[in-house]
């Protein structure tokens, strides 16, 4: 072969050889460096199975507090001729705002809002949007995360039982209709909201890494105050409870209220309730804390501690009070205490659950007896007295039992320790002033809002059956079934 065919032919083969040595040459000195780069960056946290297995136990725990617990409940306190209707309304209520918590609820609660974000969330996951079987959201410590499908399930318990609770207020006089209706207004522009103001922050890994103000500025309304609920003394009882009385007062009293005997139908049930609540309740406070560690230790705790402190402490003012202690009393003060210590179950130490505990049981008694005759009033079960009452109680001294002094475990603050997180400094005075105000926001947003919307659902819908309806009983009349067949 000639010379210059070697030349044409050998010099671009060569040269077609020589990049891909040096190729292979700059990949090799690169791969060090990658995987330095690799070693260096943090791995992304993944959920451990310890704390989803808890928060999945958890989640199935508050659904028990609902049904059956409070259907059952609530169900023993009215008359025969209205069991069934309280037992349906409950159900009704929780499977409704199931519904309407994929579809936005969510997202108006645990989303960025914009805007808005100091009062409501966005619609960017709507229809869960984005929420995958991998999608992560953060617990209350830094690095540690749970699946966001087990965070919404776990919220829409709280937010099922939150408007079923209002049920007890207005019992045996409104219509179905009108409680529905009513149900999806209320959960839209009162609850939704609510759970946003005091729930929705960056999150630790954020707190850790950015200016505390750039924290505050990205919560909701009642976090930025630096209010603390562990559990949802504002967002499920205060909430709930100031709705029931304004509902109370709105639809008026019942047909013979003050004249007719009204006595619960079946205590039976009804301590039956009481301790499906009391189990559940475990999952709803332990729970809150997003993972299996010793805060969730300490709300359990205190959950038993405040809930014996406040039955045995209405029990004996009762007993004080009226010459014998019932059982009804005995129930009334666990569900006081349950209430009391929800904000506080994270924070106050055990001691101090028993001081909430005894105050609470004491306190809701008085309302319930003595002040709710003063006024007048017709809260059918209480609600006011106990959840509203009882809910402002425990949010208020929650500020006063978290200090570690108290035997409390302090305010977490992210900044220190490396964005680690532990108790920063406390000062009595502001964080009751921060509760207070979480208390008023709360009180004025669902007082206010829930007329409105009360008087929207009457003009659509009508609020009250009839007269010769309450009278023959809701069981018949709204649903066409008895309870008991007799």
């Amino acid at each position: 072969m000639k010379l210059s065919s070697v030349l044409r032919w050998g010099a671009p083969v060569l040269a077609v050889g020589l990049l891909a040595a040096a190729g292979a040459y700059a990949q090799e000195a690169a791969a060090p460096a990658a995987d330095a780069a690799a070693a260096a960056a943090p791995a992304a946290p993944t959920p451990n199975k310890g704390d989803t297995t808890w928060m999945l136990v958890s989640t199935v725990l508050v659904l028990l507090m609902t049904v059956p617990g409070l259907a059952l409940f609530y169900g023993g306190l009215v008359r025969t001729k209205n069991m069934l209707s309280v037992l349906m309304q409950v159900m009704a209520i929780a499977c409704l705002v199931m519904i309407i918590w994929a579809v936005y609820g969510y997202s108006l609660a645990f989303s960025d809002g914009g805007g808005l974000n100091s009062f409501v969330g966005g619609f960017s996951k709507a229809f869960l949007a984005g929420v995958t079987t991998s999608t992560t959201v953060e617990s209350f410590s830094r690095g540690v995360v749970i699946p966001e499908l087990v965070f919404v399930c776990f919220q829409m318990t709280f937010a099922a039982i939150t408007p079923a609770l209002i049920v007890g207020a207005f019992a045996e006089r409104i219509k179905f209709s009108a409680l529905l209706l009513f149900t999806v207004l209320w959960v839209t522009f009162i609850y939704f909201p609510m759970a946003h103001m005091v729930w929705w922050w960056p999150g630790p890994e954020f707190a850790s890494t950015n200016p505390a103000e750039a924290t505050v500025a990205g919560a909701g309304l009642i976090w930025s105050f630096g209010a603390i609920d562990f559990a949802g003394g504002t967002v499920v009882h205060i909430n709930a409870g100031i709705t029931a009385l304004v509902g109370a007062l709105v639809l008026g009293k019942r047909v013979g209220y003050g004249k007719d005997l009204m006595a619960p139908h079946s205590l039976t049930m009804t301590l039956i309730g009481a301790g499906l609540l009391w189990v559940g309740w475990f999952g709803f406070n332990a729970g809150s804390n997003l993972e299996s560690n010793g805060y969730a230790a300490l709300a359990m705790i205190n959950t038993f501690l405040a809930t014996a402190a406040a039955a045995l402490a209405w029990m004996f003012v009762e007993w004080m009070a009226k010459g014998h202690p019932s059982m009804l009393g005995l129930a009334s003060g666990a569900i006081a205490g349950l209430v009391a210590v929800t904000p506080a179950a994270g924070f106050a130490g055990p001691m101090g659950s028993i001081v909430l505990g005894i105050i609470a049981g004491v306190i809701c008694f008085v309302a319930c007896t003595s002040i709710k005759n003063a006024l007048g009033y017709d809260d059918s079960l209480d609600v006011f007295g106990v959840h509203c009452v009882g809910g402002v109680i425990g949010a208020i001294l929650t500020g006063v039992l978290v200090n570690p002094d108290l035997g409390g475990a302090g305010v977490v603050d992210y900044t220190l320790d490396n964005g680690a997180g532990t108790a920063g400094a406390y000062s009595l005075a502001t964080q009751v002033i921060a509760q207070c105000k979480g208390v008023l926001v709360t009180l004025v947003w669902s007082g206010v809002g829930s007329f409105i919307l009360y008087k929207i659902v009457d003009v659509i819908v009508g609020l009250r059956v009839t007269e010769e309806k309450e009278r023959e009983g809701l069981d018949i009349t709204e649903h066409g079934e008895r309870a008991y067949n007799m």
